[in-house]
């Protein structure tokens, strides 16, 4: 009998393992999030619990009084990076995977088992028959009598641990069933989980580019009313420069320029992406022929648009072919701090570009140091038309465009606000009161960007990003 009880104590050892493993596995699988459901609740597993751990998406709405309303929440820049808890949940469904097939052969070794345990049992039963018939006949001599009721003896202990067996044989049956249901329910968190995968959120991101870039289109242009805190980017070079990116890039095009100085500067720094500039690495050198003046440096389809040191030319610079492509000069726009904004630094030329193209800020002595806006034909650099805004240059302490509407600030120092805003679509102006925080107190360069819908700012050696608010109101027939 050493035999058979060897064997059945090494298939109940490893039962009391798998149920041991499966008492210690079971509630951190379940409670893959941390969330458990618990008995009379309703069942609810979270997979992400904040924006950082997962997308969700943006909507598109028109509020009742006709203002259009775009919301994206999107998660940390990392997240697009393989999720953990994806790989944690395939760690897991690879375990209960092979757990579930340890268990198919445990299961197959335990019924072989029990149909041993079965048989034994049976012959316990018979043996025990037989000696009960045994000592009634006394037909078996003394010694063999002693012998069989001896054998009974040891074979007694063993009823209590084949009823146990049986007992663990049921457990197994049961844990199998919670496997099965456990891998079923892990299978659809993955299913829901995998939506989070690298490549899905691959294309979420395009669609949800596509979706933005559209209701972009939907909304049009709108005035401003707003502008953000400010977001500090870096803090490299001197008191005076320009940073700006591409207006005209695809968003997929992440290149940054940077012009430190505010005159007879030659040599434009291009980083790759922001993330380079941020950290000062991957940036290629371009030396400019002819010297710039000021900070109104404006990038825009591949080339950079400057005005020239020491005159009121027009500078178009194509950054692959390093080459001047065309220049020409602005009709009587003043120059070499003639009418430069509030803060000097010869900056009487400002280019900039907004949805409608690309546009130059400067001053004549026709007007009397007013501002004037031209629309700069970006080929050829010809002056498409012009409007004299009334506006005295040199009590501005920046500008910027946006939807056709040229912004003037009130100042370049602490307090400063946009304090104007002149209209050339229809030829007017009106006084604003947008403040904003000038956080360093010396504002030489804000530009715009539609591309970003965002102000670039170099203020007192620091590179600085507002985010600004437009009203738009969309028609009932969704014409703007």
């Amino acid at each position: 009998m050493s035999v058979p009880l060897l064997k059945i104590g090494a298939v109940l050892s490893t039962m009391a393992m798998v149920t041991n493993w499966m008492s210690q596995t079971l509630p951190s699988l379940v409670g893959l999030n941390g969330t458990v459901s618990r008995a009379g609740t309703s069942e609810r597993i979270t997979l992400f619990q904040s924006p950082e751990d997962g997308w969700q998406l943006y909507t598109s709405a028109q509020a009742p009084d006709g203002k259009c309303v775009c919301t994206a929440v999107i998660p940390a820049q990392n997240s697009c990076s393989r999720d953990g808890r994806s790989r944690e949940l395939r760690q897991l469904m690879e375990k209960v995977q092979n757990v579930s097939q340890s268990m198919e052969v445990l299961e197959l070794r335990t019924f072989r088992d029990l149909q041993y345990v079965r048989n034994t049992e049976s012959l316990m039963r018979s043996l025990d028959s037989r000696l009960r018939a045994a000592d009634g006949a006394r037909s078996l001599s003394a010694k063999s009598f002693q012998e069989l009721k001896d054998r009974m003896t040891e074979l007694l202990p063993l009823s209590s641990v084949l009823e146990q067996y049986k007992a663990d044989t049921r457990t197994i049956v049961r844990l199998r069933e919670e496997v099965r249901n456990l891998s079923a329910s892990l299978a659809a968190i993955q299913e829901e989980m995998g939506a989070f995968d690298y490549e899905e959120l691959q294309q979420r991101v395009l669609v949800l580019e596509a979706r933005l870039h559209a209701c972009a289109q939907k909304l049009g242009c709108g005035k401003l009313t707003g502008v953000s805190n400010p977001i500090t980017i870096r803090a490299m070079g001197s008191r005076f420069g320009s940073w700006m990116t591409d207006t005209m890039a695809p968003s997929a095009d992440s290149r940054v320029w940077y012009m430190d100085g505010y005159y007879k500067g030659r040599r434009v720094l291009e980083f790759r992406t922001l993330g380079d500039f941020v950290k000062g690495q991957n940036f290629i050198q371009h030396l400019l022929p002819q010297p710039w003046a000021g900070t109104g440096h404006v990038v825009y389809n591949g080339s950079l648009f400057y005005n020239k040191y020491q005159s009121n030319v027009v500078v178009k610079y194509h950054f692959r072919s390093r080459s001047v492509l065309v220049q020409r000069s602005l009709p009587g726009a003043g120059y070499n701090n003639t009418f430069p904004y509030s803060w000097g630094g010869f900056s009487d030329m400002d280019l900039m570009v907004d949805e409608s193209g690309l546009w130059a800020v400067y001053t004549t002595n026709q007007n009397a140091g007013n501002i004037v806006v031209s629309r700069l034909d970006p080929h050829t650099l010809e002056v498409m038309r012009s409007w004299d805004t009334g506006y005295p240059k040199r009590s501005a302490g920046e500008a910027f465009m946006i939807c056709g509407v040229l912004y003037v600030t009130n100042s370049h120092l602490a307090g400063a606000k946009v304090y104007f805003a002149y209209f050339t679509n229809t030829s007017s102006y009106e006084y604003t009161d947008v403040p904003f925080h000038n956080q360093y107190s010396h504002i030489s360069m804000l530009d715009y960007n539609p591309r970003e819908r965002a102000l670039y700012t170099w203020n007192n050696g620091h590179q600085v990003l507002y985010n600004v608010t437009l009203f738009h109101v969309i028609s009932t027939a969704g014409g703007p």
